[in-house]
């Protein structure tokens, strides 16, 4: 799991091109990709997962897919990543490969809590800090929230919401294992050189007993 130390989850409005900036980041040094496309059919996400299905390989990384199970399994994606209105885990976990990854979004030590039990694999927890990238979050839990569920569980914890290069630090010292971004990679008019930037950023902040 040590490739979830930075997350670059797709954005359809992505300054030079989704798929573009995906590669980007993948040559940059990020490790793992998070299709999200909200508005987007299950063709055509299918048709972008197998598009970076390729890229990840190539480049040793991991292809996580929003939401959507069949999706994932249907593009050989390595795990999903699963919020309040998708499948429960358990029911993921029955239908789904022993490897396969799924990540649960959380927003308190309660939920990530029940998420251990419920057998994720690691919790997205957010949001850190307020963001435009998605609407109908709750408020800012901050670097205090990250470290409230540090406190509570023991699976890896990936941080979302407004982190950029200059937050990154604080977010990590905090007790998370890694983050996922949106804008900092795809809104990045440069998003090879925004992703090395941060993968530094957070490789530097990382204590050296980190098991990933």
């Amino acid at each position: 799991m040590r490739q979830l130390v930075v997350v670059a989850i797709t954005d359809p409005s992505a300054r030079i091109g989704t798929l573009e900036a995906a590669q980007a980041a993948l040559q940059a040094g990020v490790r793992a990709i998070q299709v999200r496309w909200k508005d987007g059919s299950p063709r055509d996400t299918l048709e972008l997962a197998d598009a970076l299905r390729r890229a990840t390989r190539a480049a040793g990384a991991l292809l996580l897919i929003n939401d959507r199970v069949d999706i994932a399994l249907a593009a050989d994606a390595d795990g999903a990543h699963l919020g309040d209105d998708d499948l429960p885990l358990p029911i993921a976990r029955q239908i789904t490969p022993s490897d396969f990854i799924l990540g649960r979004s959380v927003d308190t030590p309660d939920e990530a809590a029940a998420a251990e039990v419920a057998g994720a694999d690691y919790v997205g927890l957010g949001p850190i800090f307020n963001t435009a990238s998605k609407s109908g979050l709750g408020d800012a839990i901050g670097p205090t929230g990250v470290a409230a569920v540090r406190d509570r569980v023991s699976l890896p914890i990936v941080a979302i919401g407004g982190i950029d290069r200059s937050r990154a630090a604080p977010v990590i010292e905090a007790g998370a294992d890694g983050i996922a971004v949106i804008g900092a990679i795809m809104g990045a008019l440069d998003p090879y050189s925004a992703a090395r930037q941060l993968v530094e950023e957070v490789r530097r902040s990382l204590p050296e007993s980190n098991a990933w």
